[in-house]
């Protein structure tokens, strides 16, 4: 059964208002609980609409179907996952050297993947199969790339990464690793180590990769 709007419906273009915009978030933090309780494939829009206190005819004035605001929370998490990246590790007005950057963010990104990684399985088992959802997903982290691969030119000219290093191979070769291992312990539990170990393995593994020497 589809899960979108009627085909005469009359889209918004989204909320105009700071109201309608409250209303929008309520939405998909209340989809982003009942996919975490439920899967995508049982979760309902009329769960996703009771539990943001709206009518299931309220929920078609923000998204056209579960797939769309599904694709929401997914970006959602992209963003929060990515985040580090330019809030820690290449935060050009941070005094830090670059290889406590480096350990600092390892650190904020394996702590928000634990917090959200129930979501996060859910997320990743869908992108299996969903090859929209996966190369909206990729578009989506992309848009980042540009800027983060500037910074980490702008290192290598101070002579802080290697100058060897293509950015834009090793940006996503990097965070390829870094979202595996956290898959595999906080999703898949396929290790348990103690938490400040991991963040101290996977930032040397991430210095090694730079060429980065600690100071």
């Amino acid at each position: 059964m589809s899960t979108a709007a009627p085909a005469d419906r009359e889209k918004t273009g989204g909320p105009r208002s700071r109201k309608g915009a409250a209303t929008r978030a309520r939405l998909v933090k209340a989809a982003k609980a009942v996919f975490e309780e439920d899967g995508f494939l049982d979760a309902r829009i009329s769960d996703i609409a009771e539990r943001a206190s709206l009518s299931h005819g309220s929920f078609y004035h923000y998204f056209d179907s579960k797939e769309q605001i599904f694709r929401e929370v997914a970006m959602n998490l992209a963003d929060l996952l990515q985040s580090p990246l330019s809030t820690v590790v290449f935060d050009a007005t941070s005094t830090a050297t670059p290889a406590d950057r480096i350990r600092q963010g390892s650190r904020q990104f394996l702590r928000n993947y634990q917090a959200e990684a129930r979501i996060i399985g859910v997320i990743e088992l869908v992108c299996r199969y969903d090859r929209e959802l996966n190369l909206s997903r990729h578009e989506h982290l992309q848009e980042a790339n540009p800027r983060v691969m500037r910074m980490i030119r702008q290192l290598q000219q101070r002579g802080h990464i290697d100058p060897a290093l293509d950015p834009a191979l090793a940006l996503p070769a990097l965070g390829a690793m870094m979202n595996r291992f956290a898959e595999m312990w906080f999703v898949q539990k396929l290790f348990d180590y103690e938490f400040e170990e991991g963040v101290e393995q996977l930032a040397k593994l991430f210095l090694n990769a730079l060429q980065i020497k600690e100071t």
